[in-house]
């Protein structure tokens, strides 16, 4: 009796619990069902048809020597691709849809299917690869927007819902909580400045929401975390743009097509304990300025080497790349307001962002075969990896002398006849010493070359 009575009530209970009531105590229980029925029409699957180039190195009888040393032989061969992303409808009136670079990369056919059904095709309004953020645009016929969140006020432990079109399954909504904010260093992006989420993020969901409770736009989910190459499926480590990032490229974007990044001419380096001890502050994290560009934005505001800066525009600076993501982040003509201690006084100053220029001149300068390209002097200034000058080919015109010798667009100049030239000036002088043959050393992408010039 005492073995039977515990197996009674076990069959009792049973079917009890094997359903949630739709009421405790004449509450309705709580459910993401009202917010996601206004929230999911605006966003979208995306699937791209694009072509890309890939080059494929011919077999022999090429001597390996001149494959390896002089770039040949190779082909390029047209190679077609698909892609399966997300997206998400910002402005309704105007058809506009943010998602990732990514995702519409090299895409020559974009369409969109919405959350009733309708495909529609979308155009590119401009891509923005350093921050993987992308605006296209569809015939805004009877859409819904999203309502777009600040993403400043996100805080570690906040519910977040995220959107997308995973492995192209059809919409998919899955649920967690903010796990960090400001991630970078990732080495995903050129500008990173993430927020980490347990929501799970799969393939497909790139470009897709990730909205608050209230459903409201917080990010554009961008990347997984996973083993090997970070995209085997999810470990509960995902990781969205903030939407205040996103839709500040998003308004350069649609102005004028592209990101007009500025500089501020200043380089630097994190602060340590023991430079903190150094020089004077009581502070933990910052950014200590190395070097100054004459005449550049960060001249003009009085800022001096040995500054430790530790706010910029009402953000605390606790490394070189908070700076790095806040300059680059910013307008050409907007303002950033440094806090800084120079000699252990705090001290406010403005800078104005202002234009990157490049100096550039015609190969034809320098030696007759290299007529048809034009050089420019690229300066890094990032107060990130420091001031960084180099050479690179800007410009090549299809058939050239500098063409046929093998020069092409982006190629990185490192030396000639083994001297290393940094600059403009630099590479003047040894072209003036060489008048025979020479041979370049160049970087084309991920691997180094040489060219024979006569």
């Amino acid at each position: 009796m005492k073995t039977f009575l515990p197996l009674l009530l076990l069959l009792i209970l049973t079917p009890l619990q094997a359903a949630l009531p739709i009421a405790v105590d004449g509450q309705p229980l709580p459910s993401l069902a009202p917010m996601l029925e206004k929230t999911t029409p605006a966003v979208v699957n995306i699937a791209t048809r694009g072509q890309t180039k890939r080059r494929f190195e011919l077999p022999l009888p090429y001597d390996p020597f001149f494959r390896r040393f002089f770039d040949l032989p190779s082909i390029e061969r047209i190679q077609e691709t698909r892609s399966l992303g997300s997206g998400v409808i910002v402005d309704a009136k105007k058809g506009y849809i943010l998602t990732n670079n990514h995702v519409i990369k090299d895409a020559y056919e974009i369409t969109v299917t919405l959350s009733d059904g309708r495909e529609v095709l979308a155009e590119i309004i401009g891509r923005d690869p350093d921050t993987d953020v992308a605006v296209i645009k569809i015939p805004p016929d009877n859409l819904t927007q999203v309502a777009i969140a600040d993403s400043n006020r996100l805080r570690v432990g906040d519910f977040v819902v995220a959107i997308g079109n995973p492995f192209g399954l059809g919409q998919t909504v899955t649920s967690g909580i903010v796990s960090a904010l400001g991630r970078s260093g990732l080495g995903i992006e050129s500008y990173e400045d993430f927020i980490q989420t347990d929501a799970a993020i799969n393939l497909g969901n790139s470009g897709g929401a990730l909205v608050n409770l209230r459903g409201e736009l917080v990010g554009i989910n961008t990347a997984i975390f996973g083993s090997g190459n970070g995209n085997s499926g999810n470990i509960g480590i995902g990781f969205a743009i903030p939407i205040n990032m996103a839709h500040s490229i998003m308004q350069q974007l649609v102005e004028y097509g592209k990101v007009r990044r500025g500089r501020l001419g200043a380089q630097g380096q994190d602060l340590t304990p023991q430079l903190a001890l150094a020089f004077d502050v009581k502070i933990k994290n910052g950014l200590i300025v190395t070097q100054i560009e004459k005449g550049s934005p960060a001249d003009k505001a009085g800022l001096q080497v040995g500054d430790v800066i530790v706010s910029a525009n009402n953000r605390k600076i606790r490394s070189s790349r908070d700076m790095y993501n806040l300059v680059g982040l910013l307008h050409i003509g907007q303002s950033i307001d440094l806090k800084l201690y120079r000699k252990g006084v705090e001290i406010d100053l403005t800078a104005v962002i202002q234009p990157i220029e490049i100096p550039v001149v015609d190969g034809g300068e320098f030696k007759e075969i290299l007529a048809g390209i034009k050089i420019g002097e690229i300066r890094e200034s990032s107060l990130q990896n420091g001031l960084t000058t180099y050479l690179q080919v800007v410009e090549v015109e299809v058939g050239s002398n500098a063409w046929e010798a093998g020069i092409r667009k982006d190629d990185i100049l490192f030396s000639i006849n083994k001297q290393l030239i940094r600059t403009l000036d630099e590479a003047a002088e040894v072209f003036a010493r060489n008048q025979g043959g020479m041979i370049l050393n160049i970087q084309r992408g991920n691997r180094e070359l040489y060219l024979l010039i006569k």
